[in-house]
This record gives C-alpha cells, sequence and structure tokens, in this order.
C-alpha cells in the first residue's frame, strides 16, 4: 500500500525528532511491504521566515493531498521574547487544525514498567495507569472573540461553543471508550461556567445511547487532582480546548517524561500526528532530544490514519525494547549511558526489521 505523508518538522528539535519517526516509519513499511511517500512542508517560525506565514497555502494543499500528517513542533525564542509580533509560530499550529477541521486531539498515557520510577508519583499510583485524554480541539476560548480595550488595560477571551462542537467530541469519546474498558469521564467545571453547563447537559443526552459505558462527570480542579492522586480510576477523558490542553500536560507525570508522549488531532480531513513536548529551542541541532514521542506518534498514525493495528504494535514493541534496553537520551538515562537522538532511533528502526 502506498503511504502519503506530509512532513512537517517545524521548529527547534523538530527535524531531529520526526527524522527519527521516518526511520521507525521507513523500517515497518519495508516489513509490511508498504512504500511511504513523503512531501515536505514548512510551519511555524520557518514558515514565517520563508513565507511570512506561520501555515502557508502550500503546506495547507500539501497537507490535504496526504493521507496522514507527521508533525514535529512549533515555537522560537525569536518570537516568544517578542510580546508585539504580529504573526506567531504556535499560529501556524493553530491555523492547520483549524484548516483541516482537527476537533479531537488523542493523547494516550501509559506507563512503561523500566521507567516508572521516573514519575514524581508514588509507584503504587502510577504503575499500570492507562488511558486516553480526548480534548476538543478547535473550538472554546482559544478561538473565541477577544480583544482589549481601555488603551490595553483590559483584555477579553471569550469561552464559545456550540451544540454540534460539543455533541461531535463526545461521540467520539464515547465510541473510544467502548473500544477500551467502557468507562467515560466528561471534564467540565459547570458548577461555574455557561460552556460546562453546556457540555454536561449533551453529555447526559447522549449517555444513554451508551449504555454499555459507564459514564461519569468531574470538575475539572477535581480531575487535576485525580490525575496526581488516582490516575489509574480513569480510562478515557474527554474535556474541552483549554481544560484538556493544561490536564493533558499534567498527566505526563504519570509516565514521568513529555518525551514519551504521542498524540494525534483528527476530525474532518488529514489527521496529524505529533509528539505533546514543545520545539525545546535550548536542545535544538545538539543530537540530544527524546524522539520517543515522535515515535509513538507514528504509531498512532499507523493505527488512526491508516488502519494498520499491527504496524502501530511492530512500533511500539520497538519503544518499549529501547527502553527495557536502555537505549534511551539524557532525559531517561539516569546517570547511566545516555544515547543520541539518532541512535535511539537507529535503534529502534532496526529492532523493527529483525523482529
Amino acid at each position: 500500500m502506498n503511504l502519503k505523508i506530509a512532513k512537517l518538522p517545524g521548529d527547534g528539535i523538530g527535524p531531529e525528532v520526526v527524522e527519527q519517526a521516518v526511520k521507525a516509519v521507513d523500517a515497518v513499511c519495508e516489513k509490511a511491504g508498504h512504500k511511504a511517500e513523503y512531501t515536505f512542508g514548512y510551519v511555524g517560525a520557518c514558515a514565517i521566515r520563508k513565507f511570512g506565514d506561520a501555515f502557508p497555502e502550500e503546506t495547507f494543499r500539501t497537507c490535504m493531498d496526504s493521507d496522514a500528517v507527521l508533525f514535529g513542533a512549533v515555537g522560537d525564542p525569536e518570537f516568544d521574547n517578542n510580546p508585539t509580533a504580529k504573526v506567531r509560530p504556535e499560529q501556524g499550529l493553530l491555523a492547520m487544525r483549524k484548516k483541516l477541521g482537527l476537533y479531537a486531539n488523542l493523547r494516550p498515557v501509559e506507563t512503561f514498567s523500566a521507567l516508572v520510577h521516573k514519575s514524581p508519583l508514588r509507584k503504587e499510583l502510577v504503575d499500570g495507569a492507562d488511558f486516553l485524554c480526548v480534548r476538543e480541539l478547535t473550538g472554546g476560548m482559544y478561538f473565541g472573540e477577544k480583544g482589549r480595550k481601555d488603551n490595553g488595560d483590559t483584555a477579553w477571551d471569550t469561552n464559545i461553543y456550540h451544540r454540534y462542537e460539543v455533541e461531535r467530541i463526545l461521540r467520539l469519546a464515547f465510541d473510544y471508550a467502548r473500544l477500551r474498558r467502557s468507562h467515560l469521564t466528561v471534564v467540565d467545571k459547570a458548577n461555574v461556567l455557561e460552556s460546562s453547563r453546556l457540555w454536561r447537559q449533551i453529555a447526559q443526552e447522549l449517555a444513554p445511547e451508551y449504555p454499555d459505558v459507564t459514564t461519569d462527570y468531574m470538575y475539572v480542579d477535581n480531575a487535576a487532582m485525580k490525575l496526581i492522586t488516582g490516575p489509574k480510576f480513569f480510562d478515557v477523558l474527554v474535556t474541552e480546548n483549554t481544560f484538556g490542553d493544561i490536564l493533558t500536560d499534567e498527566a505526563s507525570c504519570v509516565s514521568g517524561s513529555m518525551g514519551l508522549l504521542a498524540s494525534a488531532s483528527i476530525g474532518e480531513h488529514t489527521g496529524v500526528f505529533e509528539p505533546i513536548h514543545g520545539s525545546y529551542p535550548q536542545a535544538a541541532g545538539k543530537n540530544i532530544a527524546n524522539p520517543l514521542a515522535t515515535i509513538l506518534s507514528a504509531a498512532m498514525m499507523f493505527e488512526y490514519a491508516f488502519q494498520m493495528k499491527e504496524e502501530g504494535r511492530m512500533i511500539r514493541e520497538a519503544v518499549k525494547a529501547s527502553i527495557d534496553a536502555g537505549i534511551v537520551t539524557e532525559d531517561l538515562a539516569d546517570g547511566g549511558k545516555a544515547y543520541s537522538t539518532s541512535e535511539v532511533g537507529d535503534w529502534v528502526a532496526d529492532y523493527i526489521r529483525k523482529h
């Protein structure tokens, strides 16, 4: 099968980690008899410098003409330190999500037995944790009306949701719960926010259609606490954009490293598969960044974009083997030998070919 993949490395460590994911994808394709065709696209700061646009039309067309997007990261200190910049790298990510209709972000959180000690939480709390965060991605405060008045001294952001946006993400979450352990937790702030009351109302309307799924409701502050004190409670967690952005980063402490967390953004058009960590500009070009989250994002690409579970399993097995064998970058080395970004990528690809 021919797999058309848009390759968007982006900024910072993006090019380095995406290259390692490509190695894993190529190894899987060699073994399974597929052919991967990559088309490069600019996004983020590199796109601003070349085109003056963080998500240029050419990149958008590349994404639309592909079966999946393998994405690195956006962000650059040049823009972070300039509060008056008219165009920012992060606008490229938001534009990509909006134009591709990517209304759902999926972030699986799991623990690796060899790395449980890396979590700041006690082993008995996190060992065996395995849940999926489903975050609404194109609505809410990030996309609502915003502005300033009173000479810039007063600012506002509007957290707006429409029924169709809420219903489609909730249905998706119910469906994923059915594929897992049939437990869905809807996270909101319905005791304070009108938008959250809409979320809870629609969830309660839909729940009877999924009698096989246990549905519960949790305020976001309680959920933030529960992720730390009892992460094994969760199976599928669904929430709105802003809450999801915060909770999914918090959930990274369960696995012990943001360098292990992959994500998929799916919706109306081509899906985007990316690590949840940022561009980490301090490490750019040093060959020290952890590529495993990006490699695991490639596993999600096989599973969700191409419906190839076996190919995804090959990558996941190779990543677990690299961790068990101690073939990891400095953030996971624990004082042992630290391997470079490219060495980890080569080892994972080689494992896939040999097993």
